[in-house]
């Protein structure tokens, strides 16, 4: 704590020191006149005294200003970590906070980077290890070439062309280079049409699809970016669902907002997950153990489409277990 930090304005610090100097110089003044000192010697007193006075308020007002430099070099060196003290109430405590406001988020953008550039070296890294052996073997004539080798091998570049594809959708919405084509639809009918999609899928693994609430529910959005959501969310649920298990989705239109609900009967995510299963890649420790599963980015695309639209989505438990995934437009 510094001296002049229970002030909230720099003027009135300012005031204050000014109020000092002229105080200090007052009183030297009158101690030369009472000891009949000469006014030289006086006035450099009055000086020195002053100044050392001043220099020791200037030095806590001004002291955030220079943390803020170092921590901005430091910063720009990669040192994401620094931070500044920020005890002052005045315009200097203000800029300080909001330099560690900043800090934070820029150490927090650097951790998603690694975090990116990691984990799209992993993804890269496994179909085209696959893809380099079947081709070595291939041409060494230890697998014949024969049409299940191919599938294969067509599968691996499917999946790769998937995320280059994912990543290259991901970066436009981002930069918001992609314009919603809005118009006015329903949307049970887009919810109809993604589970008629993924009853596959649901059937493949046992799963059960429930679709409840309000009829009709209109609103102005972009169908095709609005089934890309539903598809991921139910893609999701019924992936993660156990066999027998249910996913129930649900409509509801009020108080001039669309939500719909996907919830399913799977392992669920913990409260410490729930937001950071929207960054890209990220995935909780029961998806990275799954012995099948998306590329961790089907969230973060979803999430930025719901954004384009000035809507929020969010992971809640579902109960008694599993996860529900709310998405709310405005209408």
């Amino acid at each position: 704590m510094r001296p002049l930090d229970f002030l909230g304005s720099i003027k009135l610090k300012l005031g204050v020191v000014i109020v000092a100097a002229v105080v200090v110089t007052v009183l030297v003044t009158v101690w030369g006149h009472e000891t009949d000192r000469s006014p030289l010697l006086t006035g450099l007193v009055a000086i020195v005294l002053a100044l050392v006075l001043v220099q020791l308020l200037a030095h806590g007002m001004t002291y955030p200003l220079r943390e803020m430099v170092s921590a901005a070099r430091a910063m720009a060196r990669g040192d994401y970590g620094r931070r500044v003290t920020a005890t002052s109430r005045d315009e200097v405590g203000e800029l300080a906070r909001a330099f560690n406001a900043m800090a934070a988020e820029l150490e927090e953008v650097d951790r998603m980077r690694k975090d990116l550039v990691a984990n799209v070296s992993h993804e890269l890294r496994t179909p085209i290890s696959a893809l380099r052996a079947l081709l070595e073997n291939l041409i060494d004539g230890v697998e014949p070439v024969e049409r299940s080798t191919l599938e294969t091998t067509l599968r691996q570049v499917e999946r790769l062309g998937g995320l280059v594809e994912q990543l290259l959708e991901l970066s436009k919405l981002e930069s918001r280079a992609v314009p919603l084509d809005r118009a006015r639809i329903d949307l049970r009918p887009v919810v109809e049409q993604v589970l008629e999609e993924s009853r596959p899928q649901a059937d493949s693994r046992g799963v059960s699809m429930i679709l409840d609430g309000d009829p009709e529910v209109g609103l102005r959005a972009d169908e095709h970016r609005l089934h890309q959501v539903v598809a991921n969310l139910v893609s999701n649920a019924v992936r993660h669902s156990p066999a027998g298990g249910q996913v129930r989705v649900s409509i509801v239109g009020d108080d001039g907002r669309a939500r719909f609900e996907v919830a399913d009967q799977g392992p669920g995510i913990p409260a410490e997950e729930a937001e950071r299963v929207f960054e890209r890649f990220y995935r909780s420790d029961h998806a990275r153990t799954a012995t099948e599963g998306g590329s961790g980015l089907g969230l973060a695309i979803a999430r930025w489409i719901v954004e384009l639209h000035g809507g929020t989505i969010r992971a809640e438990a579902a109960q008694p277990h599993g996860c529900r995934m709310v998405v709310e437009l405005p209408r």
